[in-house]
């Protein structure tokens, strides 16, 4: 961490792959994985002569990016080539978005203990991804199963002044691009990476320090451990006289520093320009407001109101809107049984341990909201106790059966009437005659045991809401 007496500042730039099937010019599957090389095509390979085709579903997921994090989506982008040289990079150059991004502005807000905060974003523009190098042996190896594969590059502002901020960013960012289906959120397999920009500058300065890029960030441990190493040993530097030089550096996690690995290149080291085989992409009006009435309600707009209209507990309300799938299904399920308080009960106790027991998922829970809310009347109408629904839900979530054949089945249904209550209590009573006159001494507690006497005797089955009732009656003679 940097002393006091000086300021972090990081911008952010985050490559999401887009979750389309095939990459972004080529028909090559985009699929994770597979024998070195196997996903590619000549149009990824760039052989001579091959002429690139845009991916609309690409071009789908981008502009619905850029309306969940408040973007202006341009009606008119362009692609350009930037030019750079290394063995994953077939063709010499990546083509990309840069003069004029489909995605202008925006912000992403999240939580911290001091409040709301927004960072706001530069742009988002798509591109294509490059391949990759793998060293082994004393070799390097070129696999390009990842080249040509969809990208959004999403460039935030210079606006955070810590680590911590970063990965809550990061986190907060990540969160609505898997909320709205535009990308998987894994950071191990590279779908989801970041570069972080850093530099520090004295405390109340209005001028930037010089930034080195960091990169080979893969989790959000390291992201923040690389980032704060960074911040110390750039003030050390300016602590000694000496100048930060722009860099771009890898971290190594292993060693816990960091390291240079290559000057850091400026936008005319790159040599962009206009990509000739590809026209300017024209959006019109009328396909953004489609694409915009198609938006869903964002996970902390869901959480606000689940904490307002639904009065559910904060931590009840973060639970439910971290998957869309678990929070969608809650909201079929509060639709069709009414209680929201009563259905999160049951979500974020027996529902979740099931499906952490089972590793399955909510899209593959047998159920459906009708029968939960089958369950739960029953429970409200005094035919099941406690226990006794936690072992309908079991048999509910196992097979899907309807909660009342389970409840016949299993022979679960409460006993409500008195007359066998009041059997029950006559027998717990004689049994227990030193008990009986202890309870009419004063000791009141006591009605405890008999409540548990008279459950065994009915097998677990009685209402213990109303067996307490006709004991206190019966006790107090």
């Amino acid at each position: 961490m940097p002393r006091a007496d000086f300021q972090l500042v990081i911008g952010l730039e985050v490559h999401a792959q887009l979750l389309t099937t095939s990459k972004l010019f080529s028909g090559a599957s985009t699929s994770f994985g597979g024998e070195p090389n196997a996903h590619t095509s000549i149009v990824c390979l760039g052989l001579p002569g091959v002429l690139p085709v845009l991916n609309e579903r690409a071009v789908e997921l981008a502009i619905r990016t850029g309306l969940a994090l408040e973007c202006r989506i341009a009606e008119r982008s362009e692609w350009s080539r930037k030019h750079y040289f290394y063995p994953d990079l077939p063709k010499g150059y990546q083509i990309t978005q840069y003069e004029f991004p489909i995605c202008l502005g925006g912000r992403v807000v999240f939580d911290t203990p001091g409040g709301e905060q927004a960072v706001r974003l530069t742009r988002i523009h798509m591109e294509e991804d490059a391949g990759k190098l793998v060293h082994e042996a004393g070799a390097s190896l070129v696999d390009l199963n990842r080249a040509g594969t969809p990208l959004l590059e999403i460039v935030s502002e210079p606006d955070l002044r810590s680590a911590d901020d970063a990965v809550e960013y990061l986190k907060a960012l990540r969160d609505v691009l898997v909320w709205i289906g535009v990308n998987d959120g894994n950071l191990e397999e590279g779908s989801f990476r970041c570069d972080a920009n850093v530099s520090v500058m004295p405390k109340g300065s209005a001028t930037f320090g010089t930034r080195c890029e960091l990169k080979n960030l893969n989790s959000f441990r390291f992201i923040k451990q690389a980032i704060e190493l960074e911040a110390t040993r750039q003030v050390e530097l300016i602590e000694r006289g000496e100048k930060v030089e722009q860099e771009t550096r890898l971290f190594d996690p292993q060693r816990g520093e960091t390291r240079s690995m290559r000057s850091k290149e400026d936008a005319h080291d790159y040599r962009y320009f206009p990509e000739p085989d590809l026209p300017p992409l024209v959006l019109t009006k009328e396909r953004i407001a489609a694409e915009r009435a198609k938006q869903p309600e964002l996970p902390r707009a869901r959480r606000r109101r689940y904490l307002q209209a639904l009065g559910l507990p904060a931590y009840d309300a973060g639970v439910l809107t971290a998957d869309r799938a678990m929070s969608d299904f809650f909201e079929r399920c509060v639709e069709a049984a009414g209680d929201a308080k009563q259905v999160s009960n049951w979500f974020m106790g027996e529902l979740s341990r099931l499906l952490n027991e089972t590793k399955t998922t909510v899209a593959q829970v047998k159920f459906t909201p009708a029968q939960l809310s089958a369950l739960l009347q029953a429970v409200k109408g005094g035919v099941l106790s406690g226990p006794g629904a936690k072992e309908v839900f079991a048999e509910l979530f196992a097979t899907g059966k309807d909660p009342a054949v389970i409840i016949a089945e299993k022979g679960l249904a409460q006993v409500n009437d008195d007359g066998p209550l009041l059997e029950a209590i006559a027998q717990a009573m004689a049994e227990s005659p030193k008990n009986v006159e202890s309870y009419r001494g004063g000791n009141t507690k006591i009605v405890g045991y008999f409540v548990g006497q008279v459950m065994k005797k009915l097998g677990g089955k009685g209402n213990p809401k109303r067996i307490n009732e006709l004991l206190v009656e019966k006790l107090r003679g």
